[in-house]
């Protein structure tokens, strides 16, 4: 008895055991420790020039005080309420279009039995995820010009249409353009998680619903599907934490003075207040709205979750 509760203690890992056994790994954790604390962290001071009309010449000692006058400010700019509206509106219809593609793709390939076919798929299907806006954009102006692009092109030599398509120069087109090559974009790397979760059901479910004569479908509606349930909500809630964001990098890229109304989102109205016209106190209390609402819209889905019986992100 006392041998064993000897060895037990031995074997018990303490703080000092595992940083003399692992120093090389915690030292190297320090570098992104390091940016982590400086780039989310370090500026968080900089939030009070929310509360004043923040001048750079002056500094954060020179510059007066304005309490909440600058989101007074910012919900009385018709750009802004413009801005709000167009972002909320495409990014629910980002959720809605984008969100159900990877859980569909996950789903088909893993009924795949060609394992050549199944990973030149997912490669192909993983590939725009790690491509930058800049590099998609010039491909869709490419193949979407509305007399010199690729798809038009194509389409009238066949004598689909007789004129180009305006994909990238009329609003609706371009909301729609914009929406799709968003969900071929980013679907590949949901695809990812979604089979990494499909890995971890047990087989023996199968192989029972096999025995009991359930045909493939039947199979994924009810295994397959209750299975990655978890995940499915739990992605499910961060994206609705991002219904309040938009990208930069994205709307830069198909900007277009003739889709101004659908393109001018907060991602926008937050570079042109902050970086170009110097309004710095505008932008970051933009900036700080945007994070609050995703941070309340993340809890209130959390905790809708949990009501309904899952287990929720937090």
């Amino acid at each position: 008895m006392a041998k064993n509760k000897k060895a037990a203690v031995m074997t018990q890992t303490t703080w000092k055991n595992a940083l003399k056994r692992d120093w090389q790994l915690y030292l190297l954790l320090l570098f992104p420790l390091a940016m982590v604390a400086v780039f989310n962290y370090a500026a968080y001071p900089g939030l009070r020039m929310v509360f004043m009309d923040y001048n750079p010449v002056k500094g954060y000692s020179g510059s007066p005080w304005v309490g909440m006058g600058t989101f007074r400010k910012i919900f009385q700019d018709a750009d802004f309420i413009n801005a709000l509206k167009s972002s909320i509106a495409f990014n629910l219809m980002d959720l809605l279009v984008g969100f159900p593609m990877p859980i569909i793709l996950a789903l088909i390939l893993n009924e795949l039995r060609y394992a050549g076919f199944k990973k030149v798929t997912q490669t192909i299907l993983y590939l725009p995820h790690f491509l930058s806006w800049a590099i998609i954009g010039s491909v869709a102006y490419t193949m979407f010009r509305p007399t010199t692009g690729l798809v038009n092109m194509f389409l009238m030599n066949l004598g689909v249409i007789q004129d180009g398509i305006p994909f990238l120069t009329e609003k609706w087109h371009w909301a729609a353009t914009y929406l799709l090559i968003g969900v071929w974009q980013g679907m590949g790397w949901g695809t990812i998680i979604y089979l990494a979760a499909i890995t971890g059901i047990n087989g023996e479910l199968y192989e029972a619903a096999m025995i009991d004569g359930a045909n493939r479908w039947k199979r994924m509606w009810h295994i397959t599907l209750p299975g990655i349930k978890g995940t499915v909500v739990t992605l499910l809630i961060m994206n609705l934490g991002r219904v309040m964001g938009s990208n930069l990098e994205r709307l830069s890229v198909f900007a277009n003075t003739q889709v101004r109304d659908f393109q001018y989102q907060l991602a926008v109205y937050i570079y042109n207040k902050g970086l170009q016209s110097g309004k710095y106190s505008m932008a970051t209390a933009v900036n700080l709205f945007q994070s609050l609402v995703g941070v309340a819209l993340v809890l209130l889905s959390d905790k809708i979750a949990k009501m309904l019986g899952e287990e929720g992100l937090l």
